[in-house]
């Protein structure tokens, strides 16, 4: 998809006040439904967004196959925002994964089930899909203002001309000719978290909200990866120390711990899956995980599908007692008794590896995990060995950064809004995506409440005018 075909002339000069009925500030999923729900009301809706074209995180999502959402019932389906499923239910059960498919049906595209129960368009891609979306938003007369970036609030300026009368507060936009201020009669922000920055979503909004009393839960990452402790070097100290450690320890500060797996383990297999695998773990509060997958190795410790799908109850340990360990199971098709008796089945000339190569199958980057969390000595105690086939303890004690992360949780707490997605602080001013504070698995689950709180702050925005 060309540039052309996301990004907009503004029709707003500089340092003008722009009048109109609603505008919805981010050109996300979230902020693109909310137009189309407010446009389908016969309102003037204006889109500002601070990046050069709409939908830049969608159509990056998209490049591996666009997972629109999940064809699980209902219930496990909404189980799958955890603490916040309550407060979501009214959005999903108004627009949830059926409607999600009837939704990209009248755009044209048709969609599939796939094996894992994830729902996609029939050709995978997010391209095809935001085009139909954009050419029906124009349609609608919706307007769109690129490179507009929301820089702060107006103080009681009113409309300009016939416009009616504004009763959200007044938005300041950075553009590209200078600032334009923007007086709506509602406002919908749908900012997104504070992942993938260079998409457009770097968080900037927090101190906006603050600065007018909103309580904002602080952003952290979700559906991350996960940083392990360097080991100790065999006969030394820890891998990494540094004089700055050293100096720290002197003054009784605590040093910051080193990360990362060995550089052996680091050059030979960051990047590289673990495949047909088995991840279990259970938090302090006695909450427990366990599911089987894959996931990747990095050169500092590990992400992929199956870690972020435990990723928000790693990140609660890590913040409560600095580290979460989950055990690996190499070989969750095999029983502990058998893996025993094939470690200890006579190898004769063999190598350890070709053994366990030959009798289990394990080579490659498996084979080596061992050996980088056991040493040389515990892979060669058959029964130390064969426990940690089936449970190896790996340790985590940070997340990867926030930019990093595939979503963010944290933002706008429900209990500040009221049942229309409003802010009773802000009147006129309406939350809808990743600035909520929800956190849900990758799987279409991100995508689906998306959507779902974008039509509802739209269809609030409504009825608020209307009333």
């Amino acid at each position: 998809m060309s540039a052309s075909d996301l990004s907009f002339a503004s029709p707003a000069p500089a340092d003008a006040l722009l009048a109109c009925d609603v505008a919805v500030v981010g050109g996300g999923p979230a902020g693109l439904m909310a137009a189309e729900a407010l446009a389908r009301a016969g309102l003037a809706v204006h889109v500002f967004d601070g990046m050069p074209s709409v939908g830049r995180k969608f159509l990056l999502a998209g490049k591996g196959g666009l997972n629109l959402t999940h064809s699980e019932a209902f219930e496990p389906f909404v189980g799958r925002y955890g603490e916040r499923a309550a407060a979501l239910t009214p959005m999903l059960r108004h627009f949830g994964p059926q409607q999600v498919c009837e939704w990209a049906a009248g755009l044209g595209v048709d969609t599939f089930v796939g094996t894992s129960g994830r729902v996609f368009p029939t050709d995978m891609k997010a391209a095809p899909l935001l085009r139909a979306w954009l050419q029906r938003l124009r349609g609608q007369g919706v307007q769109f203002h690129m490179r507009h970036r929301w820089v702060g609030w107006t103080e009681g300026e009113a409309g300009a001309g016939d416009a009616p009368a504004p009763a959200a507060p007044g938005l300041r936009f950075a553009a590209p000719a200078g600032e334009v201020r923007v007086q709506a009669r509602a406002v919908v922000l749908a900012l997104g978290g504070a992942s993938w920055a260079r998409l457009g979503s770097d968080g900037a909004w927090v101190a906006l909200l603050q600065e007018r009393g909103v309580p904002v839960a602080p952003l952290r990452p979700a559906n991350c990866g996960f940083d392990v402790p360097r080991l100790a070097e065999p006969g030394g100290g820890p891998v990494g120390e540094t004089r700055r450690d050293f100096f720290r320890e002197l003054l009784g500060r605590q040093p910051q711990p080193a990360t990362g797996w060995t550089p052996f383990f680091t050059e030979r297999f960051a990047g590289q899956p673990f495949k047909s695998v088995a991840i279990a773990f259970t938090d302090s509060q006695g909450r427990h995980f366990e599911r089987r997958g894959e996931f990747v190795a990095t050169a500092t410790g590990v992400e992929g599908s199956l870690i972020y799908a435990a990723s928000h109850l790693l990140r609660g340990e890590i913040e409560a007692h600095g580290h979460a360990t989950f055990t690996l199971d190499l070989l969750p098709d095999h029983t502990p008794e058998r893996v025993l008796v094939e470690v200890r089945h006579p190898r004769g000339s063999r190598s350890l590896g070709s053994h366990l190569k030959s009798r289990l199958g394990l080579d490659g980057i498996k084979s080596a995990i061992l050996y980088e969390q056991l040493g040389k000595e515990g892979v060669n105690d058959p029964v130390a060995l064969a426990r940690a086939i089936k449970a190896l303890p790996i340790t985590v004690v940070a997340t990867r950064p926030l930019d990093e992360a595939i979503s963010t949780a944290g933002g706008v707490p429900f209990e500040a809004l009221d049942a229309q997605l409003m802010l009773p602080a802000l009147p006129g001013v309406f939350i809808a995506g990743e600035m909520l504070d929800w956190e849900a698995p990758t799987g279409g689950y991100l995508l689906t409440a998306c959507w779902a709180s974008g039509q509802a702050a739209g269809e609030g925005a409504t009825r608020w005018l209307q009333r």
